[in-house]
């Protein structure tokens, strides 16, 4: 199928079609906890658990520290050791337990023990990439933003809606293309979406109802 442009590709209709698919499947952790209670500190910590960790070792690790420590102060008190006992087995656990204290200790010495609302201060923060810091801001605050992850980035390109080398080049892009009403919620769908079904490695295409809108960019082989 040949590739449509950006103007051409129907974001509205693939947007309906994601919102009804994707019930069919679990939501990803951070948006199951922001749903329970929004606390842009429980976001914000569970989404630096997650980095190369499955979502159900992150939702655990997440609890079980939320049981000893609920705001910067108790958590920095456990002490980094403490931490990294009680978030394991998640990936780099002694890289994420250091950036969780150090990110406690900023956010009480510069922010007042609060998360900041703003994708600057928080891009500031150890172990906060864009990735993370749009999540605080769309499923923390509920503030407008587009959180990039490889779903996001490798699927949009796979339709052919974009045509970047980077989830931040993807981002940017995104805001100029993509109608405001889907940037909260695209990559809840997407990753949702890319854990299922648009797999990165033989996507299962004859089951998709987006297939006959994806230009199917860098597809080999498919199922």
């Amino acid at each position: 199928m040949p590739s449509k442009s950006r103007t051409e590709f129907p974001i509205d209709a693939v947007a309906k079609i994601l919102k009804e698919e994707v019930r069919h499947w679990r939501e990803p952790i951070v948006t199951r906890l922001a749903r329970t209670r929004r606390d842009p500190f429980r976001v914000l910590i569970s989404t630096i658990l997650s980095l190369r960790t499955k979502d159900d070792c992150t939702a655990e690790a997440t609890r079980r520290l939320f049981q000893l420590a609920r705001t910067p102060r108790t958590m920095l008190g456990l002490g980094e050791k403490t931490i990294a006992r009680t978030i394991y087995p998640v990936g780099f656990y002694n890289t994420k337990a250091r950036s969780v204290v150090k990110t406690c200790r900023v956010l009480l010495e510069q922010h007042g023990g609060r998360v900041p609302d703003d994708l600057d201060a928080l891009l500031k923060l150890d172990g906060v990439g864009r990735k993370t810091a749009n999540l605080v801001l769309t499923q923390g605050f509920g503030k407008p933003g587009i959180c990039v992850d490889t779903h996001v980035h490798r699927i949009t390109n796979r339709w052919g809606y974009v045509s970047t080398r980077t989830p931040n080049e993807t981002e940017m892009v995104l805001r100029e293309i993509l109608p405001r009403r889907y940037w909260i919620p695209i990559n809840d769908w997407l990753v949702a979406y890319g854990q299922n079904l648009c797999v990165p490695v033989s996507p299962r295409c004859s089951r998709c109802r987006i297939r006959p809108y994806c230009a199917r960019v860098g597809v080999e082989r498919s199922r």
